[in-house]
């Protein structure tokens, strides 16, 4: 696919927590299970507005100048989740970084409920981290570890509360006790969390932090994350490439392309009104068409584009000839998997094409054979004339350059 996993990333934070692991010789015992889902906690932080304007980061690197932040604003509002995504390279951990006061900004200004960050340090910013790499102190309890930073910063509470408070309200009560080696990797994450909400910041940031988990256990934590910041009210900021994750997890979508905002707002619309062939193509699945092919033609479009990108989900299949806009094919083969039918079409100019639909679908609607003859429409306001430049993937452009010549 176009988009990858990233590989784990090292953990990011300051020199002491790392400085301070064990080398974790120590043969561990046996992870022990996810616990019971967190329980509602009247621990509370007031949600933090940040506003971020006319944000540049540039580098001078042996290639010359490279401007990994251009022009960003971004506004998150209180108490919610803001998911900045994008494939690798576009900008989104630079971003956040700037946010956190980890990096300098070129040019542009960060505040927080209007007061003006940009110059201030990492510890007047007030922030949590939770990061891939978790950088928990392995010769610490889990208690121990939450408990760091309200004792290093000598905050007038009662700890040992804010520390049961915590493993309560992240699914942790009774694992104080262990340590980080006894634990599963999604529970040394929930620990993380704990741990960077222990000084009750007025942001969290979270760098990529499920990547280095497995599938089922990511979904259960994204779930768990999603209650528990809805639960004490802490504005966060997440940086992610994986879409689902979005999805899941945040009330609005930062999308980045080559160090610029390309689109923001809620998930679902932006993947329902893409306003470039960049968005459309990251969020969602589609199919690359020629533009001169049979297909676009008989539904009516026409375009000095050499390529047409149009959704899988907005084609539909027939079995007769009624729709206005309507182009034959014909059933090349059918699979059959799990809930769902493949269909592999071939039009009439030789362009295949294979849609997916329900086998529930299928057996009430379709049902076709192979060597049937077919009819495929879609609405030509949902098909996007583009050139392959405009995708910023060079695997993706080098096929369908191929592909015209």
């Amino acid at each position: 696919g176009r988009r990858r996993r990233a590989p784990p990333a090292r953990s990011v934070g300051p020199p002491a927590l790392e400085s301070l692991e064990s080398d974790g010789s120590r043969s561990p015992p046996p992870p022990v299970p996810l616990p019971h889902p967190p329980a509602a906690s009247s621990f509370h932080v007031q949600g933090t507005h940040v506003s971020v304007r006319g944000m540049r980061k540039h580098y001078h690197t042996d290639r010359g100048l490279f401007r990994a932040v251009q022009d960003v604003d971004v506004e998150v509002a209180p108490g919610t989740i803001t998911a900045l995504l994008g494939p690798s390279g576009s900008g989104k951990t630079t971003l956040l970084r700037l946010i956190a006061g980890l990096e300098t900004p070129t040019a542009g200004a960060i505040a927080f409920d209007g007061v003006d960050m940009t110059q201030r340090s990492i510890q007047d910013r007030d922030v949590g981290f939770t990061f891939q790499g978790y950088a928990l102190f392995k010769h610490m309890t889990v208690a121990e570890n939450i408990a760091f930073g309200p004792r290093v910063r000598r905050l007038r509470i009662d700890v040992e509360a804010r520390v049961a408070e915590l493993l309560a309200l992240t699914g942790l009560a009774g694992y104080g006790s262990r340590y980080p080696p006894q634990l599963s990797g999604g529970q040394r994450q929930r620990v993380a969390l704990a741990r960077a909400l222990a000084c009750s910041p007025r942001l969290l940031l979270l760098d990529e932090p499920f990547g280095a988990l497995d599938p089922l256990v990511r979904k259960a934590l994204q779930r768990s994350l999603r209650d528990i910041v809805r639960e004490i009210g802490v504005t966060t900021i997440m940086v992610t490439h994986d879409q689902e994750e979005a999805w899941e997890l945040a009330d609005s979508v930062v999308l980045f392309n080559a160090g610029r905002v390309e689109q923001a707002g809620r998930m679902e619309d932006i993947a329902a009104r893409p306003r470039s062939p960049f968005v459309m193509n990251f969020v969602g699945d589609v199919m690359h068409l020629p533009a001169g092919c049979l297909f676009v033609r008989k539904m009516g479009l026409t375009t000095a584009r050499p390529f047409v990108m149009v959704r899988p989900s907005d084609v539909s299949l027939h079995a007769d000839y009624r729709q206005p806009r309507i182009c034959p094919a014909t059933v090349i083969a059918k699979t059959l998997v799990g809930w769902t039918a493949r269909y592999y079409l071939q039009f009439d100019d030789g362009l295949e094409m294979d849609l997916l639909v329900s086998k529930k679908e299928d057996r009430a609607l379709y049902d076709f054979g192979v060597k049937q003859r077919v009819y495929v429409s879609c609405d030509p306001s949902l098909m996007l004339p583009f050139e392959p430049a405009e995708l910023n993937d060079p695997l993706s452009e080098e096929v369908l350059l191929s592909r015209l010549g």
